[in-house]
C-alpha cells in the first residue's frame, strides 16, 4: 500500500478512541501540552491510567521529558468546541514554547499539585508516574500512571459515580485527524445470565 494510505486505514480501523490533551511542566518551570489519542483504563482499584508514547529514539519529546522529570502529569479530555486548537497542539513547538499559550488553552492548578490542568476542560485529571513499559515491537512505551485527584463537572457526575461523556462535551478521534462527538445512546444493568434479553 500507499504509505500515507496504510497510515490512514491503520490509525482509524480500530474505531474511536478517546480524546485528551496531557499537561506537563519541566522542573524549571516550561508548561506543555499534548494531544493522545491512546489513553486506557488499567484498572480501578489500584486506580491505573495508562497511555502511549511514540518513539523516543531519534528526538525525545517534551511530555515524556517532563513526566520522567516531575512524576507529575495532568490527562484532560478535550471539549468539542476545542478540538482544532486541540489539534494543533501536536505541533513540533520548540521547548520553550507553550501549547497552552500557542494553541490558546488556560493553565489551571490546584494547590496539591504542580502540573496544569486545562482550564477549558470539564474532566481533568492528576496523575502520579508509575512505571514506563517498553514495547519493543514498534519501539513505544506505555506510560502507566495511578490516579491522584479528579475534577469532573457536577452537571456530567452521575449519582451512582459514573460520567456522561455527552454532557460533559468529551470528544472521540479517529484516525489522525477526525473528531467526533459523543452521543450517549443506552446504559444497561450489570450483564447476569438470568437477565440475558430475549432476543428475536
Amino acid at each position: 500500500m500507499d504509505r500515507i494510505y496504510r497510515l490512514n486505514l491503520i490509525n482509524s480501523i480500530t474505531g474511536i478512541k478517546p480524546g485528551n490533551l496531557v499537561g506537563t511542566k519541566s522542573k524549571d518551570g516550561k508548561s506543555n501540552l499534548a494531544i493522545i489519542s491512546s489513553v486506557v483504563h488499567l484498572g480501578s482499584n489500584p486506580a491505573l491510567i495508562g497511555f502511549v508514547m511514540r518513539p523516543q529514539q531519534a528526538v525525545q519529546h517534551h511530555t515524556y521529558a517532563n513526566i520522567l522529570e516531575t512524576k507529575a502529569y495532568t490527562i484532560n479530555h478535550i471539549p468539542n468546541h476545542l478540538t482544532e486548537q486541540a489539534h494543533y497542539t501536536s505541533a513540533k513547538f520548540e521547548k520553550t514554547i507553550s501549547e497552552f499559550d500557542a494553541c490558546g488553552f488556560a493553565e489551571e492548578y490546584t494547590p496539591e499539585f504542580a502540573a496544569p490542568f486545562v482550564g477549558e476542560s470539564e474532566i481533568k485529571v492528576a496523575m502520579r508516574f508509575v512505571e514506563e513499559v517498553p514495547i519493543t515491537a514498534n519501539n513505544t512505551t506505555l506510560i502507566i500512571g495511578a490516579i491522584e485527584h479528579v475534577i469532573v463537572s457536577d452537571t456530567a457526575l452521575s449519582d451512582d459515580g459514573s460520567i456522561n461523556l455527552e454532557i460533559a462535551n468529551s470528544v472521540g478521534i479517529s484516525g489522525l485527524d477526525s473528531y467526533y462527538k459523543l452521543n450517549k445512546i443506552a446504559a444497561y444493568p450489570y450483564a447476569r445470565l438470568d437477565t440475558l434479553p430475549k432476543l428475536g
